[in-house]
């Protein structure tokens, strides 16, 4: 893992300066100052929801956009999820800045057969190491980014938090494991402290062999600070991994693979949706929920 995160981190270096040099950070702030807001992430007081997630390829699984990835995310809007996270790394995920700025700009939008209650925010996933790219994030219409703990010491990640607040964008804080779980809780508290809005995932997948540890979610689940919507990331396939997620106590899974591979990507964001909720509704009532 350690190998993989620390190779997509001196790339996310390279690309932060190459950027610099392209567009001073002061040209990224006056865009941005004519911005409207960012939209708000609104999560269901049922209690479940999903991130769903587009990419062009996969470490794991190769390439995986066989259509348009805009209008796949459109899909994704439609059929209820929470927000849209878009890959932007390059070089082992095919993704770009570009579709960044189209997706966010298509979910912002309206149309006449839009039947969303309002606009759908993005969430950059990246593997970010400079303040600058938080700011580079929300000139392309983003309205959440993605930190890696791992990847940044407490310095850098409270600049990474810092330039957020100024961008009003949430952050999505990425923990592989106990120790990760531990440190976010004074990164939650940071955020808070700069008014932005902070959720806290768990990756399953390991990134050094990029196979998913299927239990992971389910022995940590009651690691997470209090008082933070915790997402379940990677391993969730179907319904029914939804369902389980859900009665584990995560208020939202994140879901990338498993989506780009179906045919029909409304109707399967919907069913994972209704698999978690109707989940959450049987635990709040007492019910027992099968969940090996």
């Amino acid at each position: 893992m350690r190998d993989f995160l620390a190779r997509m981190a001196e790339s996310s270096e390279r690309r932060a300066r190459e950027a610099r040099s392209r567009v001073p950070v002061r040209d990224l702030r006056l865009r941005i100052a004519d911005f409207p807001a960012a939209p708000r992430l609104s999560l269901h007081p049922d209690g479940f929801d999903l991130i769903a997630e587009v990419k062009q390829r996969s470490p794991s699984t190769g390439t995986l956009a066989g259509d348009d990835v805009v209008q796949r995310a459109r899909a994704y809007a439609m059929a209820g999820a929470a927000a849209v996270s878009v890959l932007t790394e390059p070089d082992e995920f095919g993704g770009s800045l570009k579709d960044l700025e189209r997706i966010s700009s298509v979910l912002a939008a309206r149309d006449p057969d839009d039947s969303r209650p309002g606009p759908v925010s993005t969430l950059r996933k990246d593997f970010l190491t400079d303040p600058y790219q938080v700011l580079e994030a929300r000139a392309m219409g983003a309205g959440g980014v993605l930190i890696v703990l791992r990847i940044v010491d407490e310095a850098r990640l409270d600049e990474l938090l810092t330039a957020a607040a100024e961008a009003g964008v949430f952050v999505l804080l990425e923990a592989f494991d106990e120790d990760d779980l531990d440190r976010s809780g004074s990164a939650v508290e940071r955020a808070r402290a700069l008014g932005i809005r902070a959720l806290i995932g768990l990756n399953a997948r390991d990134l050094e062999s990029l196979e998913v540890d299927p239990d992971r979610l389910r022995r940590l689940a009651d690691r997470f600070p209090p008082g933070v919507p915790r997402v379940a990331e990677s391993g969730l396939l179907d319904p029914t991994d939804a369902a389980r997620a859900a009665a584990w106590g995560y208020d939202l899974g994140l879901v990338g693979t498993a989506l780009m591979r179906e045919r029909d990507p409304s109707a399967a964001v919907a069913a994972m949706v209704a698999a978690g909720r109707a989940a959450r509704d049987k635990a709040r009532s007492g019910g027992v929920i099968e969940c090996r």
